[in-house]
């Protein structure tokens, strides 16, 4: 799978001999070489920008990951257990699908690997499992009453994974939507160091976190009135990135209302 760097300039860039200037391509399942039918635009690194600001132009921006929204897209955050947001949910009239950025080594091949453990994952709960070949190389799917499609990209010094999530009966649809925001999603990666698979930070805009205190205060004051929150549908398992070790649980989430919290679906 191709993966690297390329400024977006006019100029092409001169390499320097240790790190190839590469833009993320379409990768075949067994190898590294592009897939007929030429190469993708993206993902791409914030460092792609000869000026970086311009990387905010027109994408939501969530830290780690700057990402274009589809047509009547909505977001749902996802909280971790001390109430920091750990993912953004895409939300469309087809389903919902999310993009995360995970520390990767400089060298590809982190998704191939994550692949395999993520359908071995999946299989437990789902036994209609499949890797297909998409864009990117493999894309691990699980079929059962809804569906499920990961779809993983190989970048410098980092890996981004979209989980997409929906109906059997408009899933195809959605799966192009999460395709087109992949292929202009942007990653911020600085140069801290981590260890690989550690997920990269999510940050929300000022706006959005408005809007989860508010949420906040209408669940707690459901609450106190005895009414049960807005509960969002689980959908089917998804599995997480498999960390070192394998079997590190989904934490579970509280559920708000005026922007709804999913459960972690894989811990009941």
């Amino acid at each position: 799978m191709a993966f690297g760097k390329q400024k977006h300039s006019k100029q092409d860039n001169e390499a320097d001999g240790t790190d190839a200037v590469v833009p993320v391509g379409r990768g075949d399942v067994q190898g590294d070489e592009p897939a007929a039918g030429g190469e993708l635009e993206g993902p791409f690194d914030l460092e792609d920008f000869d000026d970086p600001e311009t990387a905010a132009v027109g994408r939501l921006d969530l830290g780690s990951v700057l990402i274009p929204m589809p047509d009547a897209g909505q977001v749902q955050v996802e909280l971790n257990e001390t109430g920091a947001p750990s993912a953004v949910w895409v939300i469309t009239p087809n389903g919902r699908f999310t993009v995360a950025a995970y520390a990767a080594p400089k060298s590809a091949g982190l998704w191939r690997e994550v692949a395999s453990e993520l359908a071995e994952a999946l299989r437990k709960d789902t036994p209609n499992v499949s890797i297909e070949t998409g864009p990117w190389g493999r894309e691990v799917v699980g079929l059962s009453e809804g569906a499920v499609r990961f779809i993983g990209v190989d970048g410098y010094r980092w890996m981004i994974r979209c989980v997409v999530n929906g109906p059997r009966e408009t899933f195809n649809a959605l799966a192009a939507e999460a395709r087109k925001t992949l292929v202009d999603t942007v990653v911020r990666r600085d140069s801290t160091p981590l260890p690989v698979r550690t997920p990269l930070p999510v940050q929300l805009p000022e706006p959005m976190l408005e809007q989860l205190r508010a949420a906040a205060a209408q669940a707690a004051a459901q609450a106190q009135q005895g009414q049960p929150p807005t509960a969002a549908p689980a959908g089917p398992p998804v599995p997480p990135v498999p960390t070192e070790p394998a079997s590190e649980p989904v934490a579970r989430r509280s559920q708000g209302s005026a922007m709804q919290q999913f459960r972690g679906v894989t811990g009941g």
